[in-house]
């Protein structure tokens, strides 16, 4: 993990503390650096280039932070070699969640790509089987909610997308809240993944697509309109539809206007070269003109970050109060896909009460309404 600032006004144990939602976290790109180290041991996999912990992480993090989302994704071929036994799976499951739970999080939505994790044998069900039972044991323990979200590939055949859509909506009653489509964006359009996001959308199922981050508007707007994303991805290439005042073109404004909700990931939007670097990311611009922005962490593995972590860049790099943080928390859980009556008691039971306990011990007023910029 990265070292967590302080930023002015707020401890790093306070921010910490501070409620958190991601709704964009990679299972697999997650793992701690000692458990990818346990786990190759157990699977006799002698790959790794490191072989400790601390100098394993910080290679992990080299080898994202190469402005390119090909080279970022690399790294997975080590995380997934050891993600191949249901114990294993079951593992990274609790920990994800423990480590999030810990890091302040309320509620969580894990993705991944169950078929990545076939090689040893399991079949696609016993994948999900393990890591919903790693989750399972680990809201029991800590009280945190989740939900997975399962990922086709854009580079692979509609056929397996279409599998991986059938594979979510049989999980679907235990913990499997979406669908996703993961991958490099260019040359690989989503409109040629239509007919299984049209089997969620006409099942009733929930969709979030990657888009927008290494293709540009266009991407976002096959996402919407031939798949029926409910939220987009990453989306950062949004702003190119945008006036640098905030003036919105007809995506844009449709976005906008349609709530639709933006996974904005900081850290990796750098290292994947989605952005050029921190201070051109269009976060800013998006909160302030009003976009349904949430921010996540990716993956924290590769990414050397966590939730607090990235919530440490938009207080540090982009001035957020923490009217603005609780701004984020809130629309990620408005814009979850677990059940209305959970994100509901979320909301009311866990993330307002613990913003309202931070400004209590900051001696800061009441947050003002949220009026329409939710």
């Amino acid at each position: 993990m990265s070292r967590l600032p302080s930023p002015p006004g707020l401890t790093a144990a306070q921010l910490r503390r501070a409620p958190k939602v991601e709704l964009h976290r990679h299972l697999d790109g997650s793992l701690r650096a000692q458990t990818v180290i346990d786990l190759a041991r157990d699977a006799r996999y002698a790959k790794l280039p490191e072989s400790e912990a601390a100098a394993l992480a910080r290679w992990f993090a080299r080898a994202s932070d190469r402005q390119s989302l090909p080279l970022y994704l690399e790294g997975f071929q080590h995380t997934i070699a050891v993600l191949q036994t249901e114990d294993a799976l079951e593992r990274a499951g609790f920990e994800a969640l423990e480590d999030f739970a810990r890091d302040g999080g309320v509620y969580a939505e894990l993705r991944f790509a169950p078929h990545f994790h076939t090689s040893g044998g399991l079949d696609q069900r016993a994948v999900m089987r393990a890591v919903i039972r790693g989750c399972e044991d680990a809201a029991r323990e800590y009280g945190v909610g989740w939900g997975l979200i399962v990922c086709a590939l854009r580079n692979e055949p509609p056929d397996r997308s279409f599998e991986q859509a059938e594979l979510a909506l049989e999980f679907r009653e235990q913990g499997c809240v979406g669908f996703d489509l993961a991958g490099e964006e260019d040359g690989f359009p989503a409109a040629d993944h239509a007919r299984a996001f049209e089997l969620a959308r006409k099942s009733n199922f929930s969709v979030t697509i990657h888009a927008g981050e290494s293709f540009g508007p266009q991407s976002i707007w096959q996402a919407l309109h031939h798949c029926g994303a409910h939220r987009i991805g990453h989306g950062v290439r949004l702003v190119e539809d945008m006036t640098p005042a905030g003036d919105c073109g007809p995506l844009a404004r449709y976005v906008l206007d349609k709530r639709v909700p933006l996974e904005l990931c900081l850290s990796s939007n750098v290292q994947t070269g989605a952005v050029a670097n921190l201070g051109a990311h269009p976060f800013p611009l998006l909160l302030r003109r009003g976009f349904r922005v949430t921010l996540s962490s990716d993956n924290t593995l590769m990414s050397a970050t966590d939730a607090s972590a990235e919530y440490a860049l938009a207080q540090r790099e982009f001035g957020c109060t923490l009217d603005d943080l609780e701004r984020l928390a809130i629309n990620a859980m408005k814009s979850a896909f677990a059940p209305w009556e959970q994100r509901v008691r979320h909301i009311y039971e866990r993330i307002k009460p613990g913003y309202a306990a931070l400004r209590d011990e900051l001696g800061l007023p009441p947050r003002a309404p949220y009026g329409s910029r939710t």
